[in-house]
């Protein structure tokens, strides 16, 4: 616009260049512009750019798979990055982003880089309270068709130990030694109202074929007929667990998801809150071998303890 008013006072191209710092060339293409099209043609108009590669609707399902966790999509570690974001993205909608434009994305969905302390979750109550309102019906369904109900679950056991409060001289703060690594367990487990608990344990994140492996040792121990309740978690949705529920072996099997950020009604959850910081409290393994062992004899502990498993389904809002 200042070119375009010098002009107008008689200005020479080559000294209007020279007064606003820019080429000549750039000078003449301005003046072209608003003597064709008229001043207003020279007003900043931002670009629109190409349509966006995932719907809305698409885009609010990014917060619930990340809540299942990175090691859910076969990571080293809880931890997400734009990356890993990118590639999830690439993987649940086959579309490719730059990491750079994920950074948008995410701060669109209100996900910040911050240090984890408690990970705040993203609840729908209406569908939690649908959930819990089933949860009769869901009893009397696997009664009629003479199914064990069991609910699934996955979490990770680290070397790292769960610290409680512990009495020590005043002003002065008990050292707990440990080694600071991110080497863990991953741990599948699964309760019945049956107050029947059962784990597998594994050195490397789950995959899909971790879970098909889990169903057919439910198979063996529960019988066929099976009624089970889980969450949304990708590895819960490979093509081979599809496969595995449609074969011969599998087709007895039912899936009862659970809704979207919503761990509290998941009784297993209870497990591992009474494992981590009852079971485990404060204890210290060198290795993984150790906290194998260590968590071995935890589970055998909680297996001992009946009335305890099933006030789980009570801590959870599901009374039995």
């Amino acid at each position: 616009m200042q070119a375009w008013h010098l002009s107008k006072q008689r200005w020479k191209q080559r000294d209007i260049a020279m007064a606003l710092g820019v080429s000549e060339g750039a000078v003449s293409r301005w003046l072209t512009t608003a003597r064709i099209a008229g001043k207003m043609a020279l007003r900043t108009r931002p670009h629109q750019g190409g349509p966006a590669k995932l719907t809305p609707s698409q885009l609010r399902l990014i917060p619930d798979f990340l809540s299942h966790g990175a090691e859910a999509y076969g990571f080293r570690g809880e931890v997400w990055t734009t990356a890993r974001v990118a590639a999830v993205i690439e993987e649940e909608f086959r579309v490719s982003y730059h990491k750079g434009h994920v950074s948008r994305l995410l701060k669109q969905l209100q996900w910040t880089p911050q240090v984890p302390v408690i990970r705040a979750l993203q609840r729908d109550e209406k569908e939690i309270r649908r959930q819990r309102n089933v949860w009769p019906e869901l009893k009397r369904r696997a009664w009629r068709e003479r199914r064990t109900l069991v609910f699934t679950d996955e979490s990770g056991f680290y070397l790292l130990p769960g610290v409680v409060t512990t009495y020590a001289p005043k002003a002065k703060s008990p050292v707990i030694q440990a080694w600071q690594t991110r080497d863990h367990l991953s741990v599948m487990g699964a309760v019945t109202r049956e107050a029947k608990v059962y784990t597998m344990v594994r050195e490397e994140p789950f995959t899909g074929l971790h879970v098909e492996e889990f169903l057919k040792h439910l198979i063996r121990h529960l019988g066929p007929r099976l009624l089970v309740i889980w969450d949304g978690s990708p590895i819960h949705r490979r093509a081979n667990i599809k496969e595995f529920l449609a074969s011969r072996e599998g087709r007895g099997v039912h899936i009862e998801p659970l809704p979207p950020y919503a761990p509290d009604l998941n009784p297993v959850e209870e497990a591992w809150q009474q494992l981590k910081h009852v079971e485990l409290r404060n204890v210290v393994c060198l290795d993984l071998e150790e906290l194998h062992l260590q968590l071995d004899a935890a589970i055998a502990r909680l297996r001992q303890k009946p009335t305890l498993i099933l006030s789980f389904f009570d801590g959870a809002g599901l009374p039995l």
